[in-house]
């Protein structure tokens, strides 16, 4: 996979990941940021002003539905996340085994 280089510096997208994961159906954007957060503030990490942004600029990067084609770094049928189109609102959801395939090919560990 093309994005692997590209996201081997980005731990965004490994909390991504792990906030994701326990929920494939799919999470509120607003319970994804809460959770992020929480993570950081329990390992005494930085939480930059402009992190929502980065957050959301790192799901629409790896998002296989994201709505602009060019802001993908991967194609769709190797994107790590979706939106659910059965639920409501602003929902992430993620593909739990390209995930996995990801972190493992890339030996990251999500503690």
């Amino acid at each position: 996979m093309a994005t692997r280089r590209l996201c081997s510096d980005q731990p965004i997208l490994v909390e991504l990941i792990k906030v994701l994961a326990p929920h494939p159906g799919g999470l509120r954007r607003w319970s994804v940021m809460q959770g992020i957060r929480k993570d950081r503030e329990s390992a005494a990490r930085d939480i930059p002003q402009k992190f929502e942004d980065e957050v959301e600029r790192t799901f629409r990067r790896f998002c296989a539905d994201a709505g602009d084609a060019k802001a993908r770094t991967c194609a769709a049928k190797d994107a790590f996340f979706y939106r659910p189109k059965e639920r409501a609102g602003e929902v992430w959801g993620i593909f739990p085994d390209r995930a996995k395939a990801w972190l493992d090919a890339e030996q990251v560990l999500v503690a």
